[in-house]
């Protein structure tokens, strides 16, 4: 019985936590209330109040983290033949846009460029190639 308590309080949290996400990602808005008071005869009295509603934006960061976590768990509950299958018509709809592309070794890898020295250190190096060479 215990267990099934952990499970249900578990599952509400993680609800919660899922729509305050939501919240965030989409953004929302939020009331404020300022007030001021000033001493009158001895006592606090309310002088003035502002209400004013803020808009906050929606979080980039927060719909990246949902539309992760929606993709995990739409693959998470694929079995190993249609992971496979997929596999396989994503390699060959990537053939077919090589060959559309005009390309046969299909993708390419990325190859780390060599970086240069900075522009100050190359007329450095200039400047000592010049006067060796009077």
């Amino acid at each position: 019985m215990n267990e099934t308590l952990t499970k249900k309080n578990g599952k509400q949290k993680d609800e919660k936590i899922g729509e305050a996400l939501l919240k965030v990602a989409l953004g929302y808005q939020v009331s404020e209330v300022t007030e001021e008071y000033a001493e009158v005869d001895g006592e606090l009295k309310l002088t003035k109040r502002k209400k004013t509603k803020k808009d906050i934006p929606p979080d980039l960061k927060a719909v990246q983290l949902l539309l992760s976590s929606q993709q995990t768990e739409e693959l998470s509950a694929w079995t190993d033949e249609e992971l496979e299958t997929e596999r396989r018509k994503l390699l060959l709809e990537l053939e077919e846009t090589s060959k559309k592309m005009g390309t046969k070794e299909g993708p390419k890898k990325r190859v780390k460029k060599k970086k240069e020295a900075p522009m100050y250190l190359m007329k450095e190096k200039n400047k000592e190639e010049t006067e060796d060479e009077y």
